[in-house]
This record gives structure tokens, sequence and C-alpha cells, in this order.
């Protein structure tokens, strides 16, 4: 008699399984795509350089300024962290001379984590531009 609700029971599990069975759909795509720190880094602090550039050199929104790379990352005690960017901003006249400038950007994540000390970490998340240099004139 116990073998025969042993034979039930594995029946009934079998095709209980199966019958669980999620389908996936694949994007193909997703596989081609390559996305690094700095790319991840230069779309959270793009518009706060893009607003900073057309206030140092006026002009409107369609002012074109090229990410050249990141020089350098300072992780900070207060869970900050301080980048500097050098960029490239095009001079609008058909053979001038590119200017470049370097950024020191403060990225400041939010601090609502629990593991994260209170006393030195009292902030939400905010980007604010430190330091602005024309290193070509």
């Amino acid at each position: 008699m116990v073998k025969h609700y042993l034979v039930l029971l594995g029946f009934i599990l079998i095709v209980l399984t199966s019958m669980q069975v999620a389908k996936s759909e694949t994007i193909p795509k997703a596989e081609e795509m390559y996305v690094t720190t700095e790319d991840i880094i230069s779309d959270i602090i793009f518009p706060t350089i893009d607003k900073r550039v057309i206030k140092e050199y006026g002009g409107d929104n369609r002012l074109i300024w090229q990410w050249k790379r990141i020089v350098g990352i300072t992780y900070n005690e207060n869970h900050s962290y301080d980048v500097t960017v050098r960029i490239e901003i095009p001079s609008k006249k058909p053979n001038g001379n590119v200017k470049e400038d370097l950024v020191k950007v403060r990225i400041s994540p939010s601090c609502d984590s629990e593991k994260i000390n209170k006393q030195k970490c009292n902030h939400g998340f905010e980007i604010e531009i430190l330091d602005y240099k024309h290193l070509s004139q």
C-alpha cells in the first residue's frame, strides 16, 4: 500500500514540476552592449558639466563639448567621490584652436543605507562642481 502512495506522489510531482516551465525572451542586442565605469560616471555628471560649460563660454544649449577622459577619482570620508575630468571645447571658428578644461565634480550618493555611518554621511544624492580650470586659453 505504501508503494502505491509513493508511486502516486512521484507521478504528481513529475506532472506539477513539468508544468512550471518558465519561458524567457532573449534580446540579441543586449549581448553586444558593453558599458564601462567611465560611461556610467559620464551619464551621471554630464548634465552638470554641460550647464557649467554653457555658463563659462556663454552661448546656447547647442554648444558642443567632448568628454576626453577621467583624470582622477578620490573617495572622501563622507561617502562622496571627487571626479576630475578633462574635456575639450571646439572653437566656433573653422580654424580656431580647441580649448581644454579640467572639471572637478563631487558626486554624493544618498546615505540611506543602514551600513553607513550617519555621523559622517548626512546628505542625499547630490552633484556639484568643485573646481573648473581652463587649461588652454
